[in-house]
């Protein structure tokens, strides 16, 4: 018994001493630890928010702006859920490039395959570019990776990188990761290799553009055709972000406090509906489908018009 617990002491020392820190090194990915058995750990700094476009934070910081909304930065998650931006009381400027910026980069020289709009009863909250499998997609503005992983909402291999313009990019289904989280990265750095992991019909990027973990329509500031901005400043209004497109109320919690994902469903508008038989037969209320869809009791229906039930 002894001798089985000096064999144990001895191999925890060793275990002990094979961890030891012998050097740091300071990268332009922040400082890295060096151990005795050449093994190495990048140290995130525990003083950083998350915060990179601090003249901005205080404006959307603020209660004239609708606020105050957060900024959180989370490497485990994609979206914070807290903020809705079409409460918005003003228009907010963006400075997208220049010198303290860096330039823009298409991510992917690849054709528009599916654009910013509904599609197949939900909301496509991107744009879709071709590529083949195993081709280089870079980083559209310099910036900080916030996400880097495989993603289990549909996603797939999904990078998220903040950016020093205020906004943050989204590019889904990659066939490999080449960055990580907190890793500094410039505009036109390769971040990952295309493919078609996660909810995906075939090898492209999904690319989306966010302000505040709110969705907007990438051509808004892409001019895709041109593969250029449209204007180095980018006005931002509460009209740009659509009711039901931010993911807030998509998650629901449980009663251990843990959130709960719960799948949009829609209902296609028949001739002969009302809002009292449509509530009815998707067992909801008139009231939540006024709220889902930006209507009122009075409003007319479309036929073929989707309305979202859940």
């Amino acid at each position: 018994m002894k001798k089985i617990l000096f064999f144990l002491l001895i191999s925890l020392l060793g275990d002990l001493m094979a961890q030891r820190a012998i050097d740091t090194i300071d990268t332009k990915q922040g400082r890295m630890v060096i151990y005795s058995n050449q093994s190495w750990e990048l140290i995130q700094d525990s003083t950083f928010d998350g915060i990179l476009n601090p003249a901005i934070h205080e404006i959307m910081s603020s209660k004239e702006i609708g606020g105050p909304y957060t900024m959180k930065w989370d490497d485990n998650d994609c979206y914070s859920r807290a903020n809705d931006l079409t409460k918005m009381k003003d228009t907010v400027w963006l400075c997208l490039d220049g010198d303290s910026l860096g330039e823009f980069t298409m991510p992917i020289d690849g054709p528009v395959t599916s654009r910013y709009k509904y599609r197949n009863g939900k909301f496509h909250n991107g744009i879709d570019l071709d590529l083949e499998t195993g081709d280089t997609v870079v980083s559209a503005f310099d910036g900080v990776v916030r996400y880097a992983r495989k993603n289990s909402g549909g996603f797939g291999n999904l990078v998220i990188i903040r950016h020093y313009n205020g906004l943050e990019t989204y590019y889904a289904h990659l066939s490999k990761l080449l960055v990580f989280s907190g890793q500094k990265i410039k505009s036109g750095e390769v971040l990952g290799l295309g493919g078609n992991t996660g909810h995906s019909f075939g090898s492209h990027l999904h690319f989306e553009v966010r302000f505040y973990d709110s969705s907007m329509n990438p051509e808004e500031l892409i001019d895709f055709k041109k593969k250029e901005l449209k204007n180095t400043n980018l006005l931002l209004h509460k009209t740009m972000f659509r009711p039901g497109v931010t993911p807030s109320d998509q998650w629901k919690k449980k009663p251990n406090g843990r959130t709960e994902y719960v799948a949009k469903k829609y209902y296609k508008v028949r001739s002969g509906d009302t809002l009292s038989a449509i509530a009815e037969r998707n067992r909801t209320s008139v009231n939540t489908l006024c709220r889902l869809n930006g209507l009122r009791p009075t409003s007319i229906l479309q036929i073929g018009q989707n309305l979202r039930v859940k």
